[in-house]
């Protein structure tokens, strides 16, 4: 009876091993605690600005839940209050055609970023366009180069840091919304939606001039009617980064083209 048991015992000895080489085979997923570090100087500027959005929607002529929707199924600060604020003075086609527009820059979005999710799986090249938002694009650019798996860990960290904080602040505006002071309404969110953006894009010259020129020039047109000063300063800073981007690359290019022929040159006589 003893000698039956054996083999027994040995085949439960060596199915622990098994158990745990599969346990350890799945991975398990971790956020990134450096894409965390990298996010935080963007997220806190979008805390006041998803007050202000909610804020925005309990003054709106939309259904609060329809509008409270916007912030989980759109996921897009500008678009979102433009939305809210037109609704009810706007016709629905007109209010489509805003949002398409003021989302417009994700398509370039897209495309900048093409190459690193070229060897992402397909189900996050699906999910990833959910929490594509400026500060998302900006942080993922810097991480464009990274191996396929670190690039995957860190966009999925950011994404739903900022997803997570912006549909916890947007209802809290609508709840505290209504005591905030009349004149600290929503004259300041463009400055807001620009702030975040300032803080980080100062590391590249062209990025940091299209978000001061946006600020601005948001600050600036803030008294137009129906929010346009946002969509103003969008339009601003995107082409003054876009003129400042040519005329960077333009000197960079001549100054390559300087120092090879410098180099051919010292070349020939040596």
């Amino acid at each position: 009876m003893r000698s039956a048991a054996l083999p027994f015992t040995a085949m439960s000895t060596d199915q622990h091993p098994v158990a745990g080489a599969a346990d350890a085979a799945a991975p398990r997923f971790r956020l990134d605690r450096k894409a965390l570090a990298d996010a935080v100087p963007l997220v806190i500027p979008a805390i006041p600005f998803g007050f202000v959005l909610g804020l925005a929607i309990t003054e709106s002529e939309m259904p609060l839940w329809a509008a409270w929707l916007s912030s989980p199924l759109i996921f897009a600060g500008a678009a979102q209050l433009t939305m809210v604020t037109i609704a009810g003075s706007a016709s629905l086609w007109a209010i489509i055609s805003a949002v398409l527009v003021i989302n417009s820059r994700h398509v370039m979005y897209s495309a900048a970023l093409a190459p690193p999710f070229r060897h992402q799986p397909r189900w996050l090249r699906w999910l990833a366009p959910v929490v594509m938002v400026d500060q998302v694009f900006a942080l993922a650019t810097l991480r464009a180069d990274d191996p396929p798996d670190s690039f995957r860990r860190y966009y999925i960290t950011i994404g739903i840091l900022f997803f997570s904080v912006w549909n916890v602040a947007v209802p809290l505006g609508m709840v505290v919304g209504p005591i905030i002071p009349t004149s600290l309404q929503l004259d300041f969110a463009p400055v807001v939606m620009f702030t975040g953006l300032t803080l980080f894009a100062i590391k590249k010259v062209s990025a940091g001039i299209a978000a001061l020129v946006g600020g601005f020039v948001s600050l600036a047109a803030a008294g137009l009617s129906d929010r346009l000063g946002i969509l103003v300063g969008a339009i601003t800073g995107v082409i003054a980064g876009a003129i400042a981007d040519e005329w960077i690359t333009s000197r960079q290019s001549e100054r390559a083209e300087q120092s090879e022929l410098s180099e051919l040159g010292e070349g020939a006589a040596s």
